[in-house]
């Protein structure tokens, strides 16, 4: 039985799933066979297909009449070089969303893959780390004041994720001025003082740039890689150029670029309008080296979404932009389980 599973390979990781471990509880009774298969994430694109490729290795075996495979994950947690310094309890692996400039939906890429990654079963929370303009919250309809219980700040839910942003704790009208030694304490608080629960993904959404709060975060917390927003115009280009270098310098990977308003194709129509150019992540792909995860055209159910609190993903996933964004998930997710595995 197991032979015939060998068959079946992880196309990402290269190797057989039964040499990766992945066929749990394989139970036999007379013609039926009944097994599990542990992926490395539930938003693995290829699940259905090595799926497909079980069932017909296990039923072309002599004597077999039925196969009952469920699918299940167990996602890998990023391990730092140096032991476990840097590591965040409750998280195996920190995502940061950053851009080179601000204006080009960071925050609304941040919050779809959020969703994406937690509707696909994964565990998930979001960090707004955005001090000085934080928008989370309002993509995401939550409000309040946070509780704290064992000198742990208790993060909100929503949509099943896990949330915490520094708009949680100021007035709605009272801006965050702060210098870099406030910055970095702010966000080591946000990063360890959180209570954060069995998290598979902590998603955290940058202020735009290359300043302290990068350098804030990727001195204190091991973060598993990073997600690159742009739009298609050269000068957005040329600042993701600077956020690359910034991330390779601290020696965090960059897990792909996501061209974000990619084009305008109106309602009913097949003509696409390119309103900013294109071919901007292409550029980045061949330049660097690092994969374009995907382009998330322009349309009026993302930002009605994000200012009603109803993220896109959710609430008109049949969209354009929603499937753009829910494969885009699965790539990150895909990424991080190869990098891990590395």
């Amino acid at each position: 039985m197991l032979d015939a599973l060998r068959a079946v390979r992880d196309p990402d990781l290269h190797q057989d799933i039964v040499s990766l471990g992945f066929v749990k509880d394989l139970r036999v009774c007379g013609g039926n066979v009944a097994f599990s298969i542990e992926l490395t994430t539930p938003a693995c694109p290829v699940k259905d297909l090595m799926k497909a490729q079980a069932e017909r290795a296990v039923l072309a075996l002599p004597g077999v009449q039925q196969v009952k495979i469920e699918m299940t994950a167990r996602v890998t947690a990023s391990r730092p070089l140096m032991g476990e310094k840097g590591m965040i309890p409750g998280v195996k692996n920190v995502l940061a969303v950053s851009s080179g400039k601000g204006g080009v939906g960071k925050s609304t890429v941040a919050v779809n893959l959020a969703c994406a990654l937690q509707k696909s079963g994964a565990k998930v929370g979001i960090l707004d780390a955005d001090v000085y303009g934080p928008n989370v919250p309002l993509m995401l309809g939550v409000r309040g004041q946070p509780e704290v219980v064992d000198k742990k700040i208790v993060p909100f839910q929503k949509y099943g994720l896990q949330v915490m942003s520094m708009a949680l704790l100021v007035a709605d009208d009272q801006p965050v001025i702060w210098r870099g030694p406030m910055l970095h304490s702010a966000v080591r608080q946000f990063l360890f003082d959180v209570g954060w629960q069995d998290l598979d993904y902590l998603v955290v959404d940058l202020p735009p740039g290359t300043g302290d709060a990068q350098l804030s975060l990727s001195q204190q917390a091991h973060i598993m890689g990073a997600v690159i927003v742009t739009t298609p115009q050269d000068v957005s280009v040329l600042d993701v150029r600077k956020a690359i270098r910034m991330f390779q310098t601290v020696n965090v990977p960059i897990l792909g670029v996501v061209e974000n308003m990619a084009w305008f194709q109106p309602p009913g129509h097949s003509e696409r309008y390119h309103l900013f150019g294109q071919g901007g992540g292409a550029r980045i792909e061949k330049e660097f080296g690092v994969p374009l995860l995907g382009q998330v055209p322009i349309e009026m159910a993302v930002r009605e979404g994000g200012d009603q609190g109803q993220p896109a993903v959710l609430a008109v996933p049949d969209s354009l932009a929603a499937r753009a964004f829910a494969d885009i998930a699965g790539k990150v997710a895909q990424r991080v389980s190869i990098l891990n595995a590395e």
